[in-house]
């Protein structure tokens, strides 16, 4: 898996854990999950948000990587 990838799992997993425990437990953990769809809005924009710097670091490999060359 890609970078992209991990990265919309691991902001989906978040975001369903949060909305679980706030309806559960209590409802301030709505605000993290406030706190991750703020960050997937920026990172739509600035190609950056601070898990896939995470990922990148612990070996997960670009998008970019697997384009495979086109013979011409």
């Amino acid at each position: 898996m890609t970078v992209d990838r991990y990265l919309r799992l691991i902001a989906g997993i978040v975001v369903g854990i949060t909305v679980a425990l706030g309806y559960f437990v209590h409802p301030a953990w709505f605000l993290f999950t406030g706190f991750v769809a703020l960050n997937l809005v920026q990172s739509a924009f600035t190609n950056w948000c601070p898990m896939m710097a995470v990922l990148r670091k612990l070996g997960v490999r670009d998008a970019a990587c697997d384009v495979a060359p086109q013979n011409s």
